[in-house]
C-alpha cells in the first residue's frame, strides 16, 4: 500500500490540471489545457442525486462568466448508485432537462480504488491546502481551478453554483 502511494505521488509531481485529457460524454476529447487563461469549475455530478438541480444553477453560472469561467461536468456512480446510465444516457438527460451546454465528460470514478488521475490530483492538491478527507465526499462538489491552474477553492455539496461563496471567486 506505501509503494503504491508512493508511486501515486511521484506520477503526480510536477503535474499541472493542464496535463488532463479526458474523454468527453460525446466520445471526443476535452484537453484541459485549452482552458488556460480561464477559471476552471470540475465537478463531480449525477443525475438522480438530491443535488441533481444544481445543475440548472452551473448553467446560469456558465452562460453569466463564460468570457473568463469554463465548468466541465464530471458524471460518477460513486454516491448511492446515483448515475447509473451510459454516457449517451447522461448526455440527453443534461439537454434534455438542464440545456447543459457547459463541456461534460465521459462518466469516471471520482473515489475509491479507480478514481481518475485527474481526481487524485484535485484531492491531492485540496490536501495540500488543508481540505480534510474525504476531499470528495458526495457528487457535486466543486473544484475551483484559477486562470493559471492553481487549485484556489473547493465547494462541497451543498454549496450552490449562483451562491455569494463560490461567485466572489468570479467577481
Amino acid at each position: 500500500m506505501l509503494r503504491l502511494a508512493i508511486l501515486s505521488l511521484l506520477l503526480t509531481a510536477g503535474m499541472s490540471v493542464y496535463d488532463f485529457k479526458v474523454p468527453a460524454l460525446d466520445g471526443s476529447t476535452i484537453d484541459i489545457s485549452q482552458y488556460k487563461g480561464k477559471k476552471i469549475l470540475i465537478v463531480n455530478t449525477a443525475s438522480k442525486c438530491g443535488f441533481t438541480p444544481q445543475y440548472d444553477g452551473l448553467e446560469k453560472l456558465y452562460e453569466k462568466y463564460k468570457d473568463k469561467l469554463v465548468i466541465i461536468g464530471f458524471p460518477a456512480n460513486n454516491f448511492g448508485g446515483q448515475e447509473p446510465g451510459t454516457n449517451s444516457d447522461i448526455k440527453e438527460f443534461c439537454k434534455k432537462n438542464y440545456g447543459v451546454s457547459f463541456p461534460m465528460a465521459g462518466k469516471v470514478d471520482v473515489v475509491g480504488d479507480n478514481i481518475h488521475p485527474l481526481f487524485k490530483y484535485l484531492t491531492d492538491e485540496a490536501k495540500k491546502m488543508g481540505v480534510a478527507d474525504p476531499v470528495i465526499k458526495w457528487n457535486f462538489t466543486k473544484f475551483l481551478i484559477d486562470e493559471n491552474g492553481k487549485l484556489i477553492a473547493v465547494f462541497p455539496s451543498k454549496v450552490t453554483p449562483m451562491s455569494d461563496e463560490l461567485t466572489k471567486y468570479l467577481n
